[in-house]
């Protein structure tokens, strides 16, 4: 670290304006940072230039020596051309820049940008969110970080900003990536399990919506059940605030991890190949909520 934490950052880069990057760019313009924006698709930062924000033409022209640096990007693969393969992200950075991933990636990838970013003088944090675009653009996401004590209080203001709670992992950049997994493991487990019982219910006379109510109204009060019961009950899957294809890779993700550390997850598997059939039958860009389309298909109410 170069002596940053002295000092307040007042600007800031940002890479990936998707779904959900966009809106976090656009509340840190509005919370009166500078900000130096890229997307691949120059069209979906248009409103974001109209706000203040400051379009660039590669990557790496977001980045100041020494200062911060946000990504939101689709993958691991996506993430490791930006940040790693690229030598011109970490040279930029140096000395003492701060990488934040926004992403949800494997504990691997995370291993190896951390180590990659160290050798560089570059500090890598892993700050993987919770939430849905909606949530992204109030500025009401959860964050789970991880990564250098120093790095965390320099980026603390921004993630303000950002998100509701932060949920700090340690100083060891994947734990964060880790939990995430886990997390979004919950939430297809909690969709495929409504997929059931709602579907069994329906062929048994009762209304999907009914069994939506009984659940989110009683013991299953959280916000996945109320949230994605309804989508489930209605089969209300566009327009596709986290697509199929997301969670896909995230399931996938989960089971790569748990091979590593020889952890037996049956449901997993399941959810894998749900995503896996959803996809083949042309409904990757749907709600990854509509992996409960496989339970009404496997019981003769395909939509």
């Amino acid at each position: 670290m170069n002596g940053n934490i002295l000092k307040e950052q007042k600007s800031v880069g940002f890479i990936g304006l998707g779904n959900m990057g966009h809106g976090i760019a656009s509340n840190l313009l509005k919370a009166g940072y500078t900000t130096r924006v890229y997307n691949r698709t120059k069209e979906k930062a248009k409103d974001l230039v109209e706000q203040g924000a400051i379009l660039v033409n590669q990557p790496s022209d977001v980045i100041e020596s020494g200062g911060i640096v946000f990504t939101m990007l689709f993958d691991d693969s996506a993430l490791r051309e930006i940040a790693e393969v690229d030598e011109n992200f970490v040279k930029k950075l140096h000395p003492g820049g701060i990488h934040v991933s926004l992403s949800t990636v494997s504990p691997d990838t995370a291993r190896s940008l951390s180590a990659h970013h160290s050798q560089n003088g570059v500090t890598y944090l892993a700050a993987p969110v919770i939430g849905r675009p909606d949530r992204a653009a109030a500025g009401t996401l959860f964050i789970l970080l991880a990564g250098s004590v120093e790095a965390k209080q320099i980026v603390s203001p921004f993630l303000e900003k950002i998100s509701q709670r932060v949920f700090d992992f340690g100083d060891l950049p994947w734990s964060s990536n880790m939990a995430k997994l886990a997390f979004n493991f919950n939430i297809a487990a909690a969709i495929e399990a409504m997929a059931e019982s709602f579907t069994l219910a329906e062929k048994n006379g009762i209304p999907r919506a009914k069994m939506a109510e009984l659940l989110s109204e009683t013991l299953f009060s959280g916000v996945v059940y109320k949230g994605y019961g309804d989508l489930i009950a209605h089969h209300s899957y566009q327009p596709g605030g986290v697509p199929l294809m997301l969670g896909w890779k995230d399931i996938r993700l989960v089971l790569q991890t748990a091979a590593d550390s020889s952890t037996p997850m049956p449901i997993a598997s399941l959810l894998r190949d749900r995503l896996l059939s959803a996809i083949s039958k042309g409904r990757g860009d749907l709600d990854w909520s509509a992996l409960a389309l496989g339970a009404s298909d496997d019981a003769g109410l395909g939509k």
